[in-house]
This record gives C-alpha cells, structure tokens and sequence, in this order.
C-alpha cells in the first residue's frame, strides 16, 4: 500500500503554476498524492480552467479536495470554515506528510500538521515581509511566520533574502534553498513562432516594438507605471501588451485612456501561450512591488528578451544591473522611461542582456529544481 502526502494551497493556479512537477516527483517517489485547494474562487485562472485543472489532477491519479480558502488573510470566520474542512480531510486520511504553500496555506497546513502530528513542509513563495516592506508586514505577519516556524519540519525558501532571514531569525527543524519552481529552458529556447503571424492574430503591427508584462492585474504587480512611463515616452510605434486577469483591468484601461495610449495598449486575459507571445514582442517589462522568485521573469530570459526589472527581492536573484537587464525603482516612472528608451534604441546592449540571460537562466531550470525536492521529499 503506498504511502499518501496533502499537497495544501490556497488558490488552484498555484498547483498548475508550482506544483506539478512536484506531483510527479511526488509520485515517482511512490506516494499516493493528495491535493486541498479552492477549486472555485480567488485563482488566477478561469474557472473553466480550475476545472479542467481538477479533471487532469483526477486522471493522472491525483486525490482532489475542496477547501474554501479565502482569498487574502480572510476573516476568522472563512479561516475556520477552512480549518474544519483540512481537519476533516486530515483525520480520514492517514498522511505521511503535509506540503503546504501560499501565506493561509502555509498558516492552516501548519496547525493541522501540529494537531495531528503529521510533519509539515512549507514552501515560502517569497514572505510578505521584506527589506523595504511595510512596517504593518513586519508587526503583523513576521510573528506569525516566525511562531509557526516552530511547527516545520522543512522550511523552503526561493530567494537569497528569505532564506538567510529564515536560517537566522526562524525555529524550523531545517531550512532549504530550492531556486524556485524551475522553467524547462531547453523547451522554451526552442519553441518557434511565425512572428508576423502571430502579432495579427494579437492586434499588433509587425513593425511595431512591443513591451510585454505578465502578471495579475493587482497594486503589487505595478503595472500601471509602465502605462505612464510608455505614455511619457511619445513613441508612435510602442505597444505594451498585459497577459494576465485581476481587479485592476478598468483602472488599467481608465489610465491609458486619459494618457492618450488606449490604441497602443493591450490586455490579453489569461492565455496558455505565454511562451509563444514572449517570442514575438521586444522587451519584458516587470515592475513589481513584492516577488519571490518570478517564474515569468525567468522564462522571459530563457526566451531571449532583454529584461527591465523591478530592484526587489527576487528579481535581483535573476537580474544583476547592467549586465543582464536594467533593475530599477518601482515607484519611479522615469527609470522605467529611462531604461526602456535605452533597450528599444540600443541593439548592442539588448543583445548582450539576451546572451548574458541565457547564462544565467540555465541554473534555474526544471532539471535542478527537481533534484532538489526529490531530495527533500525523499528524506520523510
């Protein structure tokens, strides 16, 4: 009889964006997989997909629980609908361990784990608490991770930052660096795309130069900064093209509508051909506030685009100024203006930026990110 695992998020997107590759590790391992998620609200994808997402979990063997996790920290109420239902699944199943990730994940996995004395591991996609966040983060939050660190087996961390914090400040039995989810550069390098093609099929012109985001349409991901630094910049022939859904779409359009540059400005929703979008425009832009380690930032190297970048933890895992993108102020529209000007009018520096990514990209690839959680998984 094999042995069964709980794989615990709080949204779905975050098994189809992370976690699959786990789960096939998880597997491979021969553990009978288990997953708790919100199948129904508060993902990044569609709720079409979150049930295409739940139909393949299904297929390939793959236990699949309902938990309504509320989107955010929740309510004391929502937090204790969730609780109960993680209980009840905990106490039916008799769980080797526990892989709990996002912040309420993380929270719930843990006192679940604690109550019924199945060990717990806890992937930190990036704390909500960095060096120049705010101090409601660090006064509220940092506490929490902190008590609750007691209560983990193994602490993942996939940034520089996070992970000397948690190995000097936190109480877990063990901390350990993994490089993110990993990105399969070899299969990203070598996708093609009839570029033309593609931009009509997108609205674009050929001769356009494009700017290109990927990210929820939130606060954190900024992305309103490019709409104002691209406005600034006067250049006819820009287009900036947004792939991702969220609550600040209207405001988005709001903004590029009073700075003239609505016929320039593209909002794509939520699209499975990311990749093969990243190969037909010009220049990646990620302005974000607050990042872990970015997986889109990553495949945009692998996919060969010079890269402007937020100077955030994360990014700067990724990105070293000046050598294999520009890193700059999320709060200043004129860096952004600045920097992008230069790699749309410096064909020298863009391709050395492109080069230089692809160096250092390949350390972060799907090849090694496995070895490291087989290796993790391997030792419960």
């Amino acid at each position: 009889m094999s042995k069964s695992m709980l794989m615990i998020t709080s949204v779905a997107s975050m098994i189809q964006q992370f976690n699959m590759d786990n789960i096939a590790t998880l597997q491979g391992l021969g553990y009978q997989v288990h997953v708790a998620t919100n199948f129904e609200h508060g993902s990044t994808m569609s709720p079409e997909e979150n049930q295409k997402l739940k139909l393949k979990l299904k297929q390939i063997g793959v236990y699949t629980h309902q938990v309504d996790f509320p989107r955010g920290i929740g309510t004391p109420r929502t937090l204790k609908i969730a609780m109960g239902q993680l209980i009840k699944i905990t106490k039916e199943n008799k769980f080797y361990f526990i892989h709990c990730q996002s912040p309420v994940g993380g929270v719930c996995g843990r006192i679940v784990g604690h109550k019924y004395h199945v060990k717990v591991i806890y992937t930190a996609h990036g704390f909500q608490f960095f060096h120049g966040s705010s101090k409601l983060s660090w006064l509220m939050i940092y506490p929490v991770e902190k008590f609750l660190s007691r209560y983990t087996d193994v602490l993942i961390t996939v940034n520089q930052e996070d992970t000397k914090l948690a190995k000097e400040k936190f109480h877990a039995k063990s901390v350990r660096y993994v490089p993110g989810i990993g990105i399969d550069v070899e299969h990203i390098q070598s996708i093609t795309v009839d570029r033309a093609r593609k931009r009509r099929e997108l609205g674009i012109p050929e001769d356009a130069t494009v700017i290109l985001s990927v990210g929820e349409l939130n606060v954190n991901k900024n992305h309103s900064s490019v709409l104002k630094a691209l406005s600034a910049l006067n250049q006819s022939n820009i287009f900036y093209v947004i792939c991702g859904i969220g609550e600040k779409k209207d405001e988005l359009l709001k903004i590029a509508q009073s700075n003239g540059f609505a016929e320039h400005f593209k909002l794509l929703g939520y699209r499975t051909d990311v990749l093969e979008i990243m190969k037909t425009v010009d220049v990646f832009v990620f302005p974000s506030f607050r990042e872990g380690l970015p997986v889109s930032l990553m495949e945009a190297m692998a996919a060969g685009l010079p890269i402007v970048a937020s100077n955030i933890r994360g990014n700067v895992d990724l990105i070293e100024n000046g050598l294999n993108g520009y890193l700059v102020d999320p709060k200043s529209v004129n860096e952004l203006v600045e920097y992008i000007h230069h790699l749309t009018n410096d064909d020298k520096q863009l391709r050395s930026f492109i080069l230089e990514g692809y160096k250092k990209v390949s350390s972060f690839s799907t090849t090694i990110v496995r070895e490291y959680m087989q290796d993790i998984y391997s030792s419960f």
